[in-house]
């Protein structure tokens, strides 16, 4: 049975880093596209999405070390 439940924590983790993956992504074409349209506030842009990156980024890091907690179980 804890192998069993090893495994589930491994793909909530990989799913942790999968969903963090297409959320940078998506902010990152997002932000090309408004600085494409409107060039002149890319400084703001830019800012907004690093921010918004590095917070998804540490959700996903989250998610990665209670997957590893709960495989380890």
């Amino acid at each position: 049975m804890t192998g069993m439940f090893g495994s589930i924590a491994a793909i909530g983790a990989g799913l942790a880093v999968l969903g963090a993956g297409l959320g940078i992504g998506r902010i990152g074409g997002s932000a090309v596209e408004a600085i494409a349209r409107n060039p002149e506030v890319s400084g703001k842009i830019q800012t907004t999405m690093l921010i918004a990156a590095a917070l998804i980024e540490g959700v996903a890091l989250f998610g990665v070390v209670v997957g590893f907690l709960g495989a380890k179980a």
